[in-house]
């Protein structure tokens, strides 16, 4: 099996998303830890733009999104499968939902005045507005829901998932799945990382039973590593080999080994620029080369993500 570092910060909703897949597949992973805010240069040595957490790296493979790590992660451990025989359409459906549309409900509702004031706790003024200034910045030209609009969706929101876990463990049956760990995280930043905001919560004692019974898949086998230890791995690792499917999907009319920028349709949509060499049904790959990190693959899911050529230099 191969080595699995992830690239996280502890109160990164989208790292828990991932963290805790790892735990229902009880994979052993190892941790960097990287900054909340930019600038993130052992990140980017790695992405070549990409500053979105988390990152998943396997070798000079580097996966970017967290949809598309979720596919990683099925394909090197299977069983237990975040998408369930005849369910699969449905689950990836309502992940992508609960991903962007619950997401930033949540998150309009956690990070009012009282949460971040609960949030960054003891912390200086300065970081604050750091935090604050390089997500306005990541945010830009997102339509993000006002604090009471985004309480008010949260509220119908918590309400539906209710009705859906009413007589069973996990939101489309008795075993959790992709749809369990989109939705898990912003409902775990509001318990976790703001439990002043938490009491939104109380009205629905289903979801409460469900935050418990994911809470208690756990993280797998997690060790530290250094990002410097990370991107030494990075160099060192044979020929990035994280493409299997070599089938060619164009719908752009850019052709492989053109120079191209890949970058997120929303949120944080700084481009990686490299050398296009795959374009699947399900995923884009640039080559790129770095001083530090040597040739490196980055891997980004099609769905979310806008594909560019660009002119050489």
């Amino acid at each position: 099996m191969p080595d699995l570092i992830l690239h996280h910060y502890p109160m990164s909703p989208f790292s828990e998303k991932v963290r805790a897949v790892l735990g229902f597949k009880k994979l052993a992973w190892q941790s960097v830890l990287i900054p909340t805010v930019m600038p993130k240069p052992d990140l980017l040595t790695l992405t070549g733009g990409y500053r979105k957490t988390p990152v998943l790296q396997i070798g000079a493979d580097i996966y970017c999104d967290t949809a598309l790590i979720c596919d990683v992660l099925e394909h090197i451990q299977p069983s237990p499968t975040l998408y369930p025989a005849g369910q699969k359409g449905l689950a990836r459906t309502l992940a992508q939902w609960a991903d962007s549309t619950l997401f930033w409900a949540a998150m309009g509702y956690n990070l009012q005045k009282p949460g971040m004031a609960e949030l960054f706790a003891g912390l200086p003024i300065d970081a604050v507005k750091a935090f604050a200034a390089d997500r306005s910045a990541m945010a830009q030209g997102l339509n993000r829901p006002r604090p009471l609009d985004a309480m008010g969706a949260y509220k119908s929101y918590l309400r539906r998932m209710a009705d859906m876990l009413n007589g069973q463990d996990f939101l489309l049956g008795e075993a959790p799945c992709i749809a369990d760990f989109a939705a898990y995280h912003p409902l775990w930043f509001t318990r976790t990382q703001v439990p002043g905001m938490a009491g939104i919560l109380q009205a629905t004692p289903e979801v409460l039973g469900w935050l418990d019974r994911m809470a208690a898949l756990g993280h797998g086998q997690m060790s530290r590593m250094t990002a410097a230890e990370a991107i030494a791995v990075c160099a060192d690792a044979p020929a990035a080999t994280g493409v299997t499917d070599d089938y060619f999907q164009d719908d752009h009319g850019i052709a492989l080994g053109s120079l191209v920028s890949v970058s997120a349709e929303s949120f944080g949509a700084e481009p990686t620029v490299g050398e296009l060499v795959a374009a699947t049904r399900t995923r884009f790959t640039l080559r790129r080369r770095d001083a530090r990190a040597g040739v490196v693959q980055v891997h980004f899911p099609r769905v979310g993500y806008a594909l560019k050529q660009e002119l050489a230099t």
